[in-house]
């Protein structure tokens, strides 16, 4: 059995307290990404318009995923938090950019977040070790 691997370092945040998480971990043949949110690097929130925050998340998903030697190709499922269920179409439209070809399974929920953004996404890799 391989061991997990936990990968990245603690994420950024505005207020500059510790988050007890792990952008990424490796366990076998697959790769779970926590929960990405509209930050930059120094972890204040990107934007004010749902469009520009779903693509910073996928720039910070595709961060993840690199740390395991993965890409959104490998992506397997998705879970999406939206703060405001009427977002749902122009989330749609940026999020189809990113999948062009197979789709992964995916829920989508209307949920208060934990930091006043639009849009919450984790997501599940299967890359085989090599």
């Amino acid at each position: 059995m391989t061991a997990l691997r936990f990968l990245g370092p603690e994420p950024a945040a505005a207020d500059h307290l510790p988050r007890p998480l792990s952008p990424a971990v490796r366990a076998g043949d697959f790769v779970y990404v926590s929960g990405q949110v509209p930050v930059d690097a120094q972890g204040h929130i990107v934007g004010d318009g749902i469009e520009v925050q779903t693509r910073q998340v996928f720039v910070s998903l595709e961060a993840a995923l690199a740390l395991a030697g993965a890409t959104l190709a490998d992506v397997c499922k998705a879970t999406v938090w939206l703060e405001d269920a009427r977002d749902f179409g122009a989330f749609n439209r940026v999020y189809m950019g990113y999948f062009p070809g197979g789709k992964p399974a995916r829920s989508t929920v209307e949920s208060r977040l934990m930091i006043p953004a639009k849009v919450e996404i984790d997501v599940v890799a299967y890359r085989p070790l090599d």
